[in-house]
């Protein structure tokens, strides 16, 4: 063997869910791989991306959490949010050229009028720079091609939409909305309402589902720490699933559930009366099995921890 070769470092078996603060210009994915890294973790993924011009919570997953990161894909996101009115630009953020100016000539009551029309259930265009695919391209390909495509509105759901500061041309807003919502989209349809237009100069996120920024770590606080509070920072698996109703079975309802068995419903004393999904525990201990479908009288089991058998 070359002397020079450098013996492999052996990586953690880890099982748990990071709250990570992503810095401004780095991808979820670099984000990633640098937090495997500090952790020196077998395995890990991340629940959804965020642009490299956004910051704020990217909850990163761990061994068995890797299970259940599909969990936060579905969930509503929370967001503070900056746009610039009278600016269009080709990406609708800061990003992109500009290609209309405008005049602003709208004052604060103008906005929250504005802001008030887009409640609810709405139809969003997808923006070209975008990873949607067509014909098994990404969107962002073709508009650095110079061409744009036809894109179907889809309907998304925004929960709440409050103004936080207003100093013209800046406008600065928290969102909470449902998944596949484009808050830069969601900047530029406010800005046609308002007659001026905008772009998209900041992006915060703030909230995944239940989790938030409130035990967010950043990589730089990471890396300088020791691994005994690197590891104090790992939330447990269920953290994922905070939302769901929680099941708990005795010992033999245990041992079936973790070898994959349906269970009936009536024998679980904490069974709820109506759920879809519930997280599944067992009595000693509130060790989590997994997570469940509940209905029809059956608890099914859909996926397990392995820790769980």
């Amino acid at each position: 063997m070359n002397g020079s070769t450098r013996p492999k470092i052996p990586r953690r078996v880890l099982d748990g869910v990071l709250l990570l603060d992503k810095p401004l210009g780095l991808s979820s994915n670099d984000a990633l791989i640098r937090a495997k890294k500090i952790y020196l973790a077998k395995k890990a993924g991340h629940t959804g991306t965020l642009d490299p011009l956004a910051t704020g919570l990217l909850p990163l997953c761990f061994g068995e959490a890797t299970k259940f990161s599909q969990d936060l894909l579905e969930a509503d996101k929370t967001y503070e949010a900056t746009m610039r009115l009278g600016v269009r630009t080709t990406t609708g953020d800061a990003e992109g050229e500009a290609v209309q100016t405008r005049d602003v000539s709208c004052d604060e009551a103008a906005i929250r009028d504005a802001m008030a029309h887009f409640l609810g259930e709405i139809a969003q265009v997808p923006p070209m720079y975008s990873a949607l695919k067509r014909d098994g391209k990404p969107l962002y390909e073709y508009a650095r091609a110079g061409q744009t495509v036809e894109r179907e509105a889809r309907n998304v759901t925004i929960h709440a939409l409050d103004l936080i500061a207003c100093a013209l041309p800046d406008v600065t807003f928290r969102v909470t909305c449902s998944k596949g919502t484009y808050v830069r989209t969601l900047a530029e349809d406010i800005g046609e309402k308002l007659g001026c237009g905008a772009h998209l100069v900041g992006l915060r996120r703030t909230g995944v589902g239940a989790l938030t920024l409130e035990h967010a770590v950043t990589l730089d606080t990471l890396a300088e720490a020791t691994q005994d509070t690197r590891d104090s920072w790992l939330q447990p698996v269920d953290a994922l699933l905070s939302t769901f109703p929680a099941v708990h079975l005795d010992a033999d309802a245990t041992r079936r559930f973790a070898q994959g068995q349906r269970l009936k419903l009536s024998e679980i004393a904490d069974a709820p009366a109506e759920a879809d999904r519930v997280r599944v525990y067992a009595l000693d201990g509130d060790r989590l099995l997994g997570v469940a479908r509940a209905g029809e009288g059956v608890l099914a089991p859909e996926r397990l921890v392995v820790s769980a058998a």
